[in-house]
């Protein structure tokens, strides 16, 4: 009921529009089935923003999650619970994001093919041309851009150029004819079979029934030849990303409240039956004023129990068993990495690919006990031992997050209701040594007092003893 407080231990929301204003969580209902999580045995790391295998057939057995609400906010001051300031982010001409010669980097290249792999388990690499044949299987391949500026697709979408490089391809800025907005075009598939594109399309319409205030918005499906694409709503801002390789590590107030926010959509998502798979600092963004997060990329998206297709992750990000069959377990685990990217330089690709540096090479682990052992859960790597739900992590981050900015906040006492400020701070050395009188602090008048104006008038006389003379004489 709207007006009542939240039921959320530690939370002093109010219920909003049938959510909380605070965290963001709906009232507590009838649980709802779940979906379980099983440990797989480890594959080959994946490498790259590229696919890592292909999922078995749908696993068996189901949990009742913990929490039946979403975690969905019905007011932007959930960003950070409302203790983290943010600074607003400016809304900049999106033609000012277009590439200028879009190229991807030698290192970014690798073969589509899942079953294409380099004798350490890695994609085969493809960095001596941008497009031709893999020299592994033979799959063709091409890192050059097939749309260019003014092309029409679908009648309706003008292209104006390349924003990115990503997993499946380029993504496109573009604008929307017939609505007058801007859109992203989010590459599909790219084949010689102009039926496979159209299989492509048809198999992501389910997309289009993702509604959430914190994810993209999908506007289309629309092919042209042998692609086919996302049309999407364009969000401005920053990638978080960004922030991170502009700033260094950030403050950990800051990076908790971004993954918590974000949280709220992973429950949506895991609520509809679909798991978001390559979450990573690159894929969600800060927009608005005041700001606020929203997970973009929904090109990896797929269905939890969808036995067939591609699974694509990022290495350093991916969960150990994530190739063999992507679960909302694995989707938080990718959530874990990504706060522990944002928080700290360490080879999360390397070294610590599967697991966290010690708090002895780390001072924010040190200085911030609950936050390592939130990310030692977060980040397990054994399934059963992580979150097993969104709303779960969340409530836990929540509590995390209110211990950091309860610790970065200087203490100090209240001011006294009867005596003035601390004299041995205001007063010279020479006074102090002499002690007496000098030290001690001046008493405040109570306004409620008859003769508060009598007594007020003293402070304008200097001479003690004329002060104690008029005090005499008023008693």
């Amino acid at each position: 009921m709207d007006g009542a407080r939240c039921q959320l231990p530690g939370c002093d929301g109010v219920i909003e529009g049938g959510f909380c204003n605070r965290c963001g969580l709906e009232p507590a209902t009838t649980p709802t089935p779940g979906v379980a999580t099983v440990p797989f045995e480890r594959p080959a790391p994946p490498a790259g923003s590229a696919a890592v295998g292909s999922s078995p057939s749908a696993r068996s057995g189901s949990t009742p999650s913990r929490r039946s609400g979403s975690v969905r906010s019905s007011s932007r001051r959930a960003l950070g619970l409302g203790l983290v300031a943010v600074p607003p982010v400016p809304q900049a001409d999106p033609e000012l994001a277009v590439l200028p010669d879009p190229q991807v980097p030698p290192n970014l290249r690798f073969c589509a093919n899942p079953d294409c792999h380099d004798a350490d388990g890695h994609p085969t690499p493809l960095t001596r041309r941008q497009a031709g044949h893999c020299p592994q299987c033979g799959r063709r391949y091409s890192f050059v851009p097939t749309l260019q500026r003014g092309d029409l697709i679908a009648e309706q979408y003008e292209v104006r150029g390349c924003l990115a490089y990503g997993g499946l391809g380029w993504i496109y800025l573009a604008r929307d004819t017939v609505l007058n907005r801007w859109v992203v075009l989010k590459g599909l598939l790219n084949t010689e079979d102009e039926s496979a594109a159209a299989a492509a399309v048809a198999e992501r319409q389910f997309l289009a029934a993702v509604k959430h205030a914190n994810i993209v918005g999908i506007y289309n499906f629309v092919k042209r030849g042998a692609e086919g694409f996302i049309v999407m709503e364009y969000v401005g801002g920053s990638s978080v990303k960004e922030l991170r390789k502009r700033r260094g590590p950030l403050p950990p107030a800051e990076s908790i409240a971004y993954v918590h926010r974000i949280l709220g959509a992973f429950a949506y998502l895991h609520r509809q039956g679909l798991v978001y798979c390559d979450f990573k600092p690159d894929n969600f963004m800060l927009e608005g004023d005041p700001p606020d997060i929203k997970l973009i990329d929904m090109g990896g998206v797929r269905r939890v129990d969808d036995p067939g297709g591609d699974v694509f992750g990022t290495r350093g990000y991916s969960a150990p068993e994530a190739a063999a069959g992507p679960t909302p377990c694995s989707d938080l685990y990718t959530v874990g990495r990504t706060l522990a990217v944002l928080l700290m330089d360490f080879r999360y690709q390397g070294q610590y690919q599967f697991t966290l540096p010690p708090p002895s090479e780390q001072a924010v682990l040190a200085h911030n006990e609950s936050l390592y052992r939130f990310l030692l859960r977060a980040t397990a790597e054994e399934p059963d031992v992580r979150f097993q739900s969104a709303e779960e992590m969340a409530d836990q981050l929540g509590g995390v997050l209110r211990e950091v900015v309860a610790g970065s906040v200087e203490p100090r006492p209240f001011d006294s209701t009867l005596f003035g400020g601390d004299v041995l701070a205001l007063r010279g050395d020479a006074d102090v040594r002499t002690g007496g009188a000098a030290v001690l602090p001046d008493l405040k008048v109570n306004a409620e007092d008859p003769a508060a104006s009598f007594l007020l008038s003293l402070a304008a006389v200097t001479d003690p003893r004329r002060q104690v003379a008029l005090l005499r004489d008023a008693a």
